[in-house]
Formats: C-alpha cells, structure tokens, sequence
C-alpha cells in the first residue's frame, strides 16, 4: 500500500464538503438537496464513480466550481468519493445536514473554507481516503478572552442567541 497527500485546490473563499457516498445516484441526490437547502446557492460537485465507467459525474449551479470540483475528484481518483465546493457566501454548516440525509453518502471527512489535505491509499484494487489534515494545528488553549470572542462571535454572525 501507497500513501499520498493530496491537497485539495481552491480559492480561499471557497469551502469544500469532502464524503464518500455508494451509488451514482449521489450526484443528483446531492445536487437537489442543495438547491433545496439554500436557494440560489452556487455550488460545483464531483463524485468518483467505482465501477462500471469509472467516471467524474459532475454537477453544479456555477461552472468554474464544478470544473474545480471535477479536478480535485480526479486528483483524489478514489471511488465513491466526492467533492462538493460552495462560493463565497454559501457555508457547509447552512447544507451540512442536508448532504449527511443524502441516501446515499456514507461518511463526510471534512466540511470546511480551511486548506485540506487529503490522506490517499493506493492499493493494487485502486484508491480511498483515509483521512483528511483541515486547516492548521492548534497553538495553545483559549483563555478567558478568548471564550468571550468566541461567545460574541456566535451571537453576532446569528449562530447562537
């Protein structure tokens, strides 16, 4: 067995929702939760399919992000697995639970606007995620400052009240 690292492209801005799912119906399940979860919403979506065609099945309400999603798919080259990139504005906690009731998705390894990495196994059969390294490691512990930003932070943004 191989590992690599696969880092997954995007702009800044951009988040991305990282799952593994069964069935090739998971792009049209997923692309309908989004468009039912937020209206509007600009999305681009990748899923590698693990048999048959052994394609990228795509789909999207933005062009440059499902072309992106698509790249990022084929970089990973492991079945089942997709990638769903949400534009500026659009965030994975508004449609998280939406994709998690997807019938079809097994597992989510990240949903997140931080720099991911993902951890790729090679085998003889072909590839899968194992794992994924979101944003950065932790520089310490917050302090009393630190939980009232926090607190404030959440009311503010409507999170919390």
């Amino acid at each position: 067995m191989d590992l690599t690292v696969v880092t997954i492209e995007k702009p800044e801005a951009v988040s991305v929702i990282l799952g593994q799912s069964h069935f090739i119906k998971t792009v049209e399940d997923i692309h309908e939760a989004m468009v039912a979860a937020v209206p509007g919403i600009r999305f681009g979506l990748a899923f590698c399919e693990a048999s048959s065609e052994r394609l990228v099945r795509t789909s999207g309400t933005d062009d440059e992000l499902t072309a992106l999603a698509a790249r990022n798919a084929l970089a990973l080259g492991a079945g089942h697995v997709f990638v769903l990139h949400l534009a500026e504005g659009a965030y994975p906690i508004n449609v998280l639970n939406a994709v998690k009731m997807v019938p079809e998705v097994c597992c989510i390894f990240c949903a997140t606007a931080n720099p991911v990495q993902a951890i790729v196994a090679e085998t003889d059969q072909g590839r899968g995620v194992l794992g994924v390294i979101d944003g950065y490691s932790p520089v310490g512990v917050e302090d009393a400052e630190g939980v009232r930003w926090r607190h404030d932070l959440l009311r503010t943004i409507g999170y919390k009240l």
